[in-house]
């Protein structure tokens, strides 16, 4: 049976590496030196590990002689003592790096002879290596690299008073730069490559064919925590002599390159598709004005020197030492995606990326959510992850679709909201709070003459309020929350018959015209601030909205479900147009063949009847209509 005595036990390293220390059956006791002010961090963490009744919490601190732990604090020698604490920040100051990596390190050596352990296993990082250009063997160590930040130079001062004393034995262990779990992509903080997150998502707005030629950016050194922590508690109890050293990094040099294409992969940003060979020149110092560019882009300077690693780090007897073990380093390319996605959901503080076909984590608004096309739209996106934000006029009808997507594991909540009143749309801005998406598609529609519609006005009016002004007045209330964020999505709910220009309409499909006309011209405006506008050109969809109209029950359809499919792809895709080939093709004939089109387009309208009642008992006889239409025009033609 072992004991462990640990330090940096609630880092992200440490946690994940206690829990496979603690879920081994020769493991006895788990000992980790916890600071008083981290001492709640630690029991939150201990009740996720595996037999937390082997882990105690030791009071203490890294810089005080005996790491500050009471005489009586331990029961006796332990078998391993594992030094984890560091400063693992390019940013945080030269005598702040002191103080816990090297001062802390002394401290350890210190601690671990006193208590006479039977191993001192060290984290030292692959900065011990600093400007080495070329290959790094695990037995090299000081080669006369030098070290240009004070990370490096005490992550190498700390490796060599480990290797300097001689009263422990020891092992050295030199990760490369730590990322998320390959599996599930858990990470604790944004760092390393992380930074540069963002600026790809801003890249993944420029066609995702575009070819980028690049020059070459050198190489640079990532693992994930899970080969770490697997690696480490494999070899900790291995036979090896005192001072043998790991190298638990990707093998030789990992291009830039290849990390970003992977990266881009996973945002759906433009690869890089040929590298020239130009090497860009070494950057030791980011001038203010570029220093202030990459702050607007979340990345600290300090990180841009230690981009390019020159270091090829030779790992072939870690990899015999793992051999049959069961660990293996996998290829980024292969758990990119998986960093990526928790980053977005968890880290990424703008929440500025969709993943391809998923809405998780989404708060999306869904209005006229009570019913049809609507209704569809919130459960398809309920289920795509999505907390979608119901609205409709009846409150009843909405809790009725939120107890649907609640049964099914979904999420929603309801918003009534009567959106022709413009204070209570104002209201319902204030109520929703932050939005990713909002669907506008509540709508009306009146199918009427414009002969029969000279003094009915207010069927135009009733037409603009829902269906252009409700939506552009809620629109502009939630666009600057989605500016502000650098992410957004409205997609509107128009119709197909702007494209084929349907008789009986025209106050429909002047509202319908007038939203789709704002939206193109906003979408090219909001380019640059991540917020995409999308019209979605419907169909005839099997709603209640025709339900009025005796003529579409003999005419096909769309179901509400094959509708939501379209405004899923509006919402995950962000294009300008989501439309159905008929609609495209009838927009053709309009274009290339205007007069033919119209032909048809009033023999259709003569041949319909009308939906108002009184109109109907007024109508023509169809044959009559027929012959009038075929007749009248050949007439014409031959006089």
């Amino acid at each position: 049976m072992a004991t462990y005595f640990i330090t940096g036990a609630t880092g992200f390293l440490g946690r994940n590496l206690v829990g496979r220390l603690l879920a081994r059956p020769d493991c006895e006791r788990v000992f980790a030196l916890v600071r008083p002010e981290s001492t709640a961090r630690f029991e939150a963490l201990a009740s996720g590990w595996p037999h937390p009744e082997r882990v105690t919490a030791v009071p203490g601190d890294l810089t005080e002689p005996g790491l500050g732990v009471a005489p009586d604090a331990l029961p006796g020698p332990v078998d391993h003592v594992v030094h984890l604490a560091a400063v693992y920040d390019f940013t945080a100051p030269a005598e702040v790096n002191e103080a816990t990596n090297t001062t802390g390190t002394r401290r350890v050596i210190e601690f671990a002879a006193a208590n006479r352990a039977r191993l001192l296993h060290h984290v030292s990082s692959i900065a011990v290596a600093g400007d080495h250009r070329g290959r790094f063997a695990e037995t090299d160590f000081d080669l006369g690299q030098r070290h240009h930040s004070p990370y490096h130079a005490t992550k190498f001062a700390a490796e060599e008073l480990v290797r300097e004393q001689g009263e422990v034995p020891y092992r050295v262990y030199r990760p490369a730069a730590v990322v998320g779990d390959s599996r599930t992509g858990e990470m604790d903080k944004v760092d390393g490559p992380y930074y540069f997150l963002p600026a790809l998502v801003r890249l993944a707005r420029l066609p995702r064919a575009l070819p980028l030629v690049l020059p070459d950016l050198g190489a640079t050194n990532l693992v994930p925590v899970d080969y770490v922590v697997d690696a480490m508690a494999h070899l900790m109890h291995r036979d090896a002599p005192s001072g043998t050293t790991h190298h638990l990094t990707a093998p030789g040099r990992q291009p830039v390159t290849e990390v970003y294409n992977a990266l881009a992969d996973a945002v759906g940003a433009p690869r890089v598709a040929v590298t020239l060979p130009v090497r860009l020149p070494a950057v030791r110092a980011v001038p203010a004005p570029a220093a202030a560019l990459l702050a607007e882009l979340g990345i600290p300077a300090e990180v841009l020197p230690h981009l390019d690693i020159p270091t090829e780090f030779d790992t072939r007897a870690t990899e015999a030492a793992l051999a049959g073990s069961g660990v293996r380093l996998r290829p980024f390319a292969e758990y990119a995606g998986a960093l990526v996605r928790y980053w977005a959901e968890h880290l990424d503080p703008d929440r500025a990326w969709v993943s391809p076909g998923s809405l998780r984590g989404r708060r999306v608004v869904v209005t006229g959510a009570s019913s049809g096309i609507g209704r569809a739209t919130a459960l398809a996106a309920a289920a795509r992850g999505a907390h979608v934000l119901l609205v409709a006029r009846r409150q009843d009808e909405l809790e009725l679709v939120r107890a649907e997507i609640t049964a099914a594991g979904g999420s929603a909540s309801t918003h009534p909201c009567d959106l022709t009143d413009g204070d209570a749309v104002d209201a319902l801005v204030k109520e929703l709070g932050e939005v990713d998406v909002l669907v506008n598609n509540a709508g009306r529609s009146i199918r009427r003459s414009v002969h029969l519609a000279v003094d009915r006005l207010h069927d135009y009016e009733r037409t603009m309020s829902l269906n252009y002004f409700a939506p552009l007045r809620l629109t502009l209330g939630l666009l600057p929350g989605m500016r502000a964020r650098g992410f957004g999505r409205v997609v509107n709910v128009t119709t197909m018959g702007l494209q084929s220009d349907t008789p009986r309409f025209s106050a429909y499909l002047a509202s319908k015209a007038a939203l789709e006309a704002f939206g193109r011209s906003a979408g090219r405006e909001l380019v640059g601030d991540g917020v995409t506008v999308t019209s979605v050109r419907m169909p005839l969809v099997r709603t209640p909205m025709i339900g009025p109209t005796s003529l579409y029950s003999g005419l096909p359809a769309a179901s509400p479900d094959r509708a939501a499919r379209m405004v899923l792809r509006a919402m995950t895709a962000g294009p300008d147009v989501v439309q159905r080939p008929e609609g495209l093709a009838v927009e053709l004939l309009r274009v290339f063949a205007p007069d033919l089109a119209r032909q048809v387009l009033g023999l259709a309208y003569r041949l319909s009847p009308e939906s108002a009642p009184e109109a109907r008992r007024r109508a023509e006889h169809p044959l009559r209509v027929l012959l009038s239409a075929v007749v009248r025009p050949a007439w014409r033609a031959l006089r």
